[in-house]
């Protein structure tokens, strides 16, 4: 079966805190093969980072359970899906707003889902309440050069056209 990705990776492993470098780090080595620059790898890896953190400590709490981590790359688009079958959230905008943590008692900045926003292109939070959570964050490589690319074409087919 073909699949529509140009390349895909799966990983479980259980919810425990050392694993969360783990899981930034095979990204990394995954997202590596588009050529990203250091700064495109930095946004990743602390974007997966936040979110597994997120699942381990918020989903799970003080339970084991299963992390989930996919990704995903389409030309160069890196999608990253990380869920778990944990707690979920009640409400998802509340826990998207920076500062508002659940977990106060353990010092936690409140800052997870906002530093992924802004690390990431794209981010997604699904979630139901005892059933678990899923986060999808998408970011595309070079997308300086994508862009520039792209201009420099619309540039060149109007200088055709007259």
């Amino acid at each position: 079966m073909k699949s529509i990705y140009e390349n895909e990776m799966k990983l479980e492993f259980i919810s425990k805190s050392n694993n969360e470098a783990f899981a930034r780090i095979s990204v990394a080595a995954f997202a590596s093969q588009l050529d990203p620059t250091i700064e495109e790898l930095s946004d990743i890896k602390t974007a997966v980072s936040e979110a597994v953190t997120n699942a381990i400590v918020h989903g799970y709490e003080e339970k084991e359970g299963i992390v989930k981590l996919v990704c995903k790359l389409i030309g160069n688009l890196v999608i990253i899906e990380i869920s778990d079958t944990g707690k979920g959230i009640e409400n998802i905008e509340i826990a998207k707003t920076p500062l508002y943590t659940s977990k106060p008692n353990l010092e936690r900045s409140g800052m997870g889902f906002t530093i992924m926003e802004n690390f990431m292109d794209e981010m997604k939070v699904e979630s139901i309440v005892g059933i678990g959570t899923k986060v999808t964050m998408k970011k595309m490589i070079k997308k300086d050069e994508i862009e520039e690319n792209a201009i420099s074409e619309v540039l060149n087919q109007n200088s055709n056209i007259n």
